[in-house]
């Protein structure tokens, strides 16, 4: 304890009088030690006071240099590494993004809302990435920053997390590949995931996951539980899904995204409100068309809405007895909606609010 104290004594007294060329000798200096001993927390804070210091003049090659020996350390003192993530050079931010564990949370955050793509690919190539932050990867990150995370076994992801891996992987078979592999995926979301795969990757998950060789076989969705219970729309679940949808939609936040969410997350009733408050349809019409199950009523008020082809088998898969849609079901409904033109679509719910507009003022007279 001694020693270590006189020492960081001797460096101070470097940074206060040494010139240019001593200062970085310190630094590498105290970076060897602070690296190879045993220090107290208190006294890695001492040493990060002083290489902070040393460090806010050095050049880029030499913050590089730094960041890759404090990177791996647990005793790289915290301020250090959390200003060497924010550097705006990835050779700096990059290593300790990707390994340092003394990086604080918040920051690690803060690069993950803040900076470029290269940042966000260091990120997602941590030993562990906890969900809050896949979230966020999965929100602002490239293709290739969202197919890194996803193949990465310590990332950990939320159930809206999943959701979106499921949009991003559409037409993707590299990343609906490393999907498929995940161990953690929901059951639904990968039978969902493989119905809508390519053949190739069908046949490459077929034989890399023996436990899910059953359902990749069959190409169903199996979710447990019986057929989710028809609420009307005069039932208390109804209105408060009605007033939480109500909410979004006065926020400006009731979006094609919401729809999935609710469907995906089998939430009928908010499923409901957000379809009828978005096609100024009747809840009574929207529920009847989502568990119609000849599909063409959901189809249209889909196409009419124009919402892609991911979030529309959501809605079939919601309306579907026990949850249950067959691969070649589902390539049938796929190729009607293809045909199937937004304009006509959208002049069949005009025509209906039409014929219910002038039912209403005949029974009102």
């Amino acid at each position: 304890m001694a020693e270590a104290t006189a020492f960081l004594t001797e460096l101070e007294d470097a940074v206060s009088r040494g010139t240019a060329e001593s200062r970085l000798r310190a630094l590498w200096h105290a970076t060897d030690c602070l690296i190879s001993g045993s220090y107290s927390e208190e006294q890695i804070w001492a040493f990060g006071e002083i290489i902070g210091r040393l460090a806010q003049e050095i050049e880029v090659g030499a913050r590089v240099r730094l960041a890759n020996e404090l990177a791996p350390s647990k005793n790289a003192p915290i301020d250090v590494v959390n200003a060497l993530s924010l550097d705006d050079s990835i050779d700096v931010a990059g290593p300790i993004l990707q390994h340092s564990e003394r990086l604080d949370p918040n920051i690690l955050m803060s690069c993950a809302r803040d900076k470029g793509q290269q940042h966000l690919l260091a990120i997602s190539k941590r030993k562990t990435v906890s969900n809050a932050i896949t979230d966020v990867l999965l929100a602002r990150g490239s293709q290739a920053v969202v197919t890194s995370v996803a193949r990465n076994s310590g990332a950990h992801f939320s159930h809206s997390g999943f959701l979106q891996l499921l949009r991003r992987s559409e037409d993707d078979s590299i990343l609906a590949e490393c999907v498929g592999h995940r161990k953690d995926i929901p059951r639904h979301l990968f039978h969902q995931l493989i119905s809508k795969a390519s053949d190739e990757v069908k046949e490459k998950l077929r034989r890399e996951r023996p436990d899910m060789q059953g359902h990749v076989q069959s190409i169903v969705t199996d979710v447990e539980g019986a057929i989710h219970s028809r609420f009307g729309p005069a039932s208390k679940d109804y209105f408060t899904a009605k007033r939480t949808v109500a909410k979004l939609h006065q926020l400006g936040e009731l979006t094609e995204d919401s729809i999935f969410e609710f469907a995906h997350s089998l939430k009928f009733n908010e499923t409901v409100a957000a379809l009828a408050l978005l096609s100024s349809m009747p809840a009574d019409i929207v529920e009847r068309a989502l568990i119609d199950q000849k599909r063409q009523s959901t189809l249209i008020l889909a196409k009419a809405l124009r919402l892609s082809w991911t979030t529309t088998m959501s809605l079939l898969f919601l309306g579907a007895l026990n949850y249950r849609i067959t691969a070649g079901e589902l390539d049938r409904m796929k190729a009607d909606y293809s045909a199937l033109n937004a304009e006509t679509c959208l002049r069949v719910l005009d025509a209906y609010r039409s014929r219910k507009q002038t039912a209403w003022q005949h029974a009102s007279h």
